[in-house]
């Protein structure tokens, strides 16, 4: 049963934008915290972007100033923006749930240079 689907990962070039969104069923995303986390091969995963179930957002310092996270309660969906990438931005994005300890497919950015 898939609860987070993801969309919006793909290929830009350096200082390009891409927009990122994770929806999940009404049940789920009204009672947790969601948002992204990323993974680069070898090594733990890092907070991308989190927005609490009330709204309040936090961000990885890497990104900060440049993604933006937002949920929208009527479409019980999360957006990340995600502006000015950079190649170090390549990895996987997974799109997550808490407390309710769901993780999304997964989606590939990858930002050339």
């Amino acid at each position: 049963q898939v609860q987070l689907v993801e969309s919006g990962g793909g290929l830009v070039q350096a200082g390009g934008s891409l927009r990122l969104s994770c929806a999940a069923s009404g049940s789920i995303f009204s009672r947790n915290g969601m948002g992204w986390w990323r993974q680069y091969p070898g090594k733990q995963r890092e907070l991308v972007a989190w927005v609490t179930s009330d709204g309040k957002t936090d961000y990885g310092d890497s990104v900060k100033g440049r993604f933006t996270i937002s949920r929208d309660n009527a479409k019980n969906t999360v957006y990340l923006q995600m502006n000015s990438l950079k190649p170090e931005d390549t990895t996987v994005y997974y799109c997550y749930a808490e407390p309710a300890g769901l993780r999304g497919q997964g989606t590939q950015v990858t930002v050339s240079s």
